[in-house]
């Protein structure tokens, strides 16, 4: 099955080889017809510490690393 992959902006980059970063998805509202915005934030998996608060970044689904991260950090470059 393939993995999901994911683009979002880091919010936090406080914890050591951890990131959060808030994914927002935007659909209609069936009965309102407006476009409605939800974001949720995930924890990933960054080994090298590259990325800080405010880059947009891709993660990318993966077997759990830890009670809250089972997501990694897709190379950018």
């Amino acid at each position: 099955m393939p993995r999901k992959i994911l683009q979002g902006l880091v919010v936090s980059d406080k914890n050591d080889k951890t990131v959060v970063v808030r994914v927002e998805r935007r659909f209609t509202h069936p009965v309102l017809k407006k476009t409605v915005r939800r974001s949720k934030k995930y924890h990933a998996h960054d080994s090298e510490n590259r990325y800080r608060e405010g880059d947009v970044i891709f993660i990318q689904e993966s077997q759990r690393i830890s009670k809250n991260k089972a997501w990694i950090v897709l190379n950018n470059a």
